[in-house]
């Protein structure tokens, strides 16, 4: 393992999550008050089981009042300029380099520039300008364009993600695997990455996020987003998936341990174009998993039950994502965790 940089792993330490309110300046303006009773409640929920949420506003007072039964122990608000809400790509990803921490800032090019993310792109260097982050936390390394939501890593050097993504020729000018894999070497320290070639689901934009499809846990295990159903669209693909998980191996060599994960019952939009609902989407603090839910009784109650596997001393808090997933997201997306403390 690259002693000098270690990439943390999500379960490890969080200090604090970071989230982006809708606002009438992003693209939730047209179901605006729905959307934001989406964060209402997945703040809430957040808060409400002890975790510190440093919220981004354009409106404080706006966000005050919207926030006013959340706990105002574990809130802190931030007013600030943004394109969207999806803090996972932009926020800043966590390491240890020779020992102490560091808040990496990524360049974020709106998932290869599909979408704006002028505002995005700055919003760690205003929040390290304003004083947000500790003295000596902030670290710019956004020459390299890098999705929070596409990659993820067990803490001791093995990095997951996808070869859509992170080869994309619209990030990083189309670099291939060995180039990348000296870059998440240096930057991450990672000196054992695991490339997924299958895996995409309908309606994403994000060319195939991890997040979406796989997540490591501890233990040499992988939960990952399966299709029992022939007719669905997604079954030749995740099967693929599947089987290049099970050729993985650890950096000793062994296989992984793979649990299942169920893929939710099909989601439309209003124009019949079917969503990217997952449930590999959540996120892990050191002792709560923040699972979505789509009102599926029986999905989600699989879901909750399968990601105690790997987590078996974690609580399992669903947080219901039905409007979040109309913007091709869901609750990982919408999150960032911070090892680290942030002011206001």
């Amino acid at each position: 393992m690259n002693k000098k940089v270690r990439f943390i792993a999500e379960w490890e330490s969080c200090r604090g999550v970071l989230l982006a309110l809708p606002e009438s300046h992003t693209d939730w303006d047209y179901i605006l008050e729905e959307a934001r009773e989406q964060y209402r409640e997945l703040i809430g929920a957040l808060t409400s089981h002890g975790v510190h949420c440093v919220v981004l506003t354009a409106d404080r007072k706006g966000a005050e009042e919207l926030l006013k039964d959340c706990n105002d122990k574990n809130l802190t608000l931030i007013e600030t300029e943004y394109n969207d809400t999806w803090t996972r790509d932009y926020g800043p990803l966590s390491v240890e380099r020779e020992g102490r921490l560091r808040a990496l800032d990524f360049g974020f090019n709106g998932w290869g520039l599909k979408f704006a993310s002028d505002k995005d792109n700055l919003v760690n260097l205003h929040l390290n300008e304003m004083g947000a982050f500790n003295k000596g936390v902030y670290s710019n390394e956004r020459d390299f364009e890098l999705e929070g939501g596409s990659v993820d890593t067990d803490g001791c050097g093995t990095v997951l993600t996808t070869s859509r993504c992170l080869c994309s020729p619209n990030r990083n000018g189309g670099k291939d695997k060995r180039e990348l894999n000296e870059i998440l070497h240096r930057r991450l320290g990672a000196d054992h990455v695991l490339w997924l070639d299958y895996g995409a689901l309908a309606g994403d934009d994000t060319d195939s996020h991890i997040d979406t499809l796989c997540r490591m846990a501890p233990n040499d295990t992988i939960l990952f987003t399966g299709c029992r159903d022939m007719d669905d669209p997604h079954f030749e693909e995740l099967l693929k998936m599947r089987a290049q998980l099970t050729m993985f191996r650890t950096p000793e060599g062994e296989p992984y341990n793979l649990v299942e994960l169920p893929l939710p019952s099909p989601i439309y939009d209003e124009e019949g174009m079917r969503l990217p609902a997952s449930y590999a989407n959540y996120l892990v603090t050191p002792t709560h998993i923040f699972m979505p839910v789509y009102d599926q009784p029986e999905n989600d109650q699989l879901a909750c039950f399968t990601v105690k596997v790997a987590f078996p001393e974690h609580v399992v808090v669903p947080v219901r994502c039905l409007t979040l997933i109309k913007q091709h997201g869901s609750l990982h997306c919408a999150t960032m965790q911070l090892p680290f403390e942030v002011e206001s």
